[in-house]
């Protein structure tokens, strides 16, 4: 991406595939915004699922809640104890403490903007990703 001029201090422009990427198995993230760049105000990602595997697992967020944005296939949400086939163009608003968990069922890739508030979710992502490797392994020692 070509930029002439000089942008205003804390603008991000990244071309398309740019972000910082956490492979978590079959689930890929890539970090667009978060911690110095967004004083942990939000963080911004995407989420990519493979076709017909699970996303993170359920869980919820005592302080925090998240807003999804599908971009493209169809992704299933577990929002509380109901289940929503979210297509691509789908909003949804998860609200600190909800349980909630996400997965794609087809047979194509799915992908989900996420905007997490407050941010510095990515300073987890270390851990979850030994965490996703480490169980990975162990499925395949099995």
């Amino acid at each position: 991406m070509s930029i002439t001029n000089a942008l205003p201090a804390g603008v991000i422009v990244l071309a398309p595939g740019e972000g910082r990427h956490y492979p978590c198995g079959s689930m890929n993230s890539v970090f667009l915004a978060d911690g110095e760049e967004t004083g942990d105000r939000y963080s911004v990602s995407i989420w990519w699922v493979d076709a017909g595997r699970p996303g993170p697992g359920a869980h919820s967020h005592e302080a925090n809640e998240e807003l999804f944005y599908v971009i493209e296939g169809t992704m299933t949400f577990l929002v509380g104890d109901q289940h929503v086939d979210a297509t691509a163009g789908t909003f949804l608003r998860i609200p600190a403490g909800v349980t909630h968990d996400f997965e794609n069922r087809t047979a194509s890739r799915a992908g989900a903007l996420n905007v997490f508030i407050p941010g510095g979710f990515e300073a987890n992502m270390p851990a979850i990703v030994d965490w996703f490797r480490t169980s990975e392994q162990a499925q395949v020692g099995s």
